[in-house]
């Protein structure tokens, strides 16, 4: 059975979220990377979150950049990705999209706070039509790794990381 979820999510539904459950995510998402994640926790770090124009509450990011040629996930265990996990869930971000195996501490701070780790197949065709909207809020000087905010419908994912276990544990 696949999931439907819809953004922002609530602490329930995530709590439902078991390794292995197909989804489909519908609402908005926010996009980000190596290059912006860093500075997003940053914002967090200093009390100056409101700069991003953004609610991070129930929020989902993408780990990707937006370009023409669209959005595909990139890998989520990269340093500057992987470490603005535990932030970003402690500061309401509930489901981190991307690809890859996360470390074993990963998975305990997105268990620490209520939140998952959902893995996207790079199908960036796929995901360009399920996108209706874009909009860059934050560091629009990076250009396609700033943050974005997008319009999905129905965005396939499977969760990857949930209540402790990881789907690379299995």
């Amino acid at each position: 059975m696949i999931k439907e979820l819809q953004t922002p999510l609530t602490e329930e539904a995530v709590r439902d979220l078991q390794v292995g459950d197909m989804v489909y995510i519908s609402g908005y998402i926010f996009c980000g990377r190596d290059a912006v994640l860093p500075k997003v926790v940053a914002l967090f770090e200093e009390g100056r979150e409101k700069e991003l124009n953004a609610d991070m509450n129930g929020a989902v990011i993408f780990h990707t950049a937006v370009s023409p040629a669209g959005v595909g996930p990139t890998s989520s265990n990269k340093l500057e990705i992987e470490s603005s996990i535990r932030p970003l869930s402690e500061n309401g971000v509930k489901l981190h999209l991307g690809k890859g195996a996360i470390k074993a501490e990963t998975v305990k701070a997105l268990d620490d706070n209520n939140a998952v780790y959902a893995l996207i197949p790079p199908v960036t065709a796929l995901l360009g039509a399920k996108t209706s909207e874009t909009e860059c809020v934050a560091f629009e000087e990076l250009g396609m790794e700033a943050l974005y905010r997008l319009k999905v419908d129905r965005y396939p994912a499977i969760i990857g990381a949930a209540h402790g276990r990881s789907i690379y544990d299995e």
